[in-house]
């Protein structure tokens, strides 16, 4: 009949030559948990905001500073100007929490706003898509960071992540163009409230100013942001991502904010 599932139409029309040919696999582990993460995930209003920024200095940097160096990707700067950014913006690295004081009261809600900057990065592994955490990123300088991240990233391939290394992050970034693509619609993951997610470093033309016609190659990165609309506006999204910009535009500026 005309109200008979589409999908359950295909199943019980398969031949017997089909059923043969398909195999049954149980999810478990990362896989299971990433099907529950994203369900809840599904319970939040997003926003999206993309902008593009400039990585030429931040290129130059890396290519002649940082020389001795070259295992510090690009990615350890991203979390520091993010964490220098959620100290100007907190609201940002807040929590969004339902509370109930008795069960005949309207539940209400409250924010839950962390000092610490607890940045999840997600990394592609063996086993599916894990998401370990960066802690304390606002006491840790970059080369702290890179260490930080390379542990993970080991850690990750091996499948030897353990519980804490994976709990209590309070905002998240997705270096997706390590794999390739540019902009994409990032899924906030509760409890965080903001996730980033950076598109591959390309080298395109672009004009020296708007009053020229001389053109130089540069380094652009593409940014898309992800945020829980019921916390975060538009206005405090683009303003965050101006500032996390600045940083990464001017690398030496983030020296002056450093602890």
């Amino acid at each position: 009949s005309s109200s008979t599932p589409i999908s359950s139409t295909i199943i019980q029309t398969r031949s017997n030559n089909e059923e043969e040919e398909e195999e049954i696999v149980p999810i478990r582990g990362y896989h299971r948990l990433m099907i529950q993460t994203m369900e809840s995930s599904l319970t939040i209003p997003h926003m999206v905001y993309s902008d593009e920024i400039n990585m030429t200095s931040l290129h130059s940097f890396r290519s002649t500073t940082l020389k001795s160096h070259k295992k510090i990707s690009y990615l350890p700067f991203m979390i520091k100007a993010a964490s220098l950014s959620l100290a100007e913006y907190p609201i940002l690295n807040s929590a969004l929490r339902r509370r109930r004081k008795k069960e005949e009261e309207e539940e209400e809600y409250e924010l839950v706003y962390r000092k610490y900057h607890n940045v999840g990065v997600a990394m592609d592994s063996p086993r599916g898509l894990v998401v370990p955490v960066v802690r304390d990123c606002g006491n840790k300088s970059i080369l702290e960071i890179s260490e930080d991240l390379l542990r993970l990233q080991s850690l990750a391939k091996e499948g030897t992540l353990t519980k804490t290394d994976l709990q209590n992050p309070t905002f998240a970034l997705s270096n997706i163009g390590s794999i390739g693509g540019t902009y994409m619609s990032p899924v906030v993951v509760p409890p965080t409230v903001a996730i980033g997610a950076m598109g591959k470093i390309t080298r395109v033309p672009r004009f020296i100013s708007d009053s020229s016609n001389e053109v130089e190659g540069v380094y652009v990165m593409p940014i898309s942001w992800g945020g829980d609309h019921r916390v975060i506006d538009g206005a405090t999204m683009a303003r965050f991502s101006n500032l996390w910009k600045d940083y990464l535009e001017d690398p030496l500026s983030m020296l002056l904010y450093m602890k």
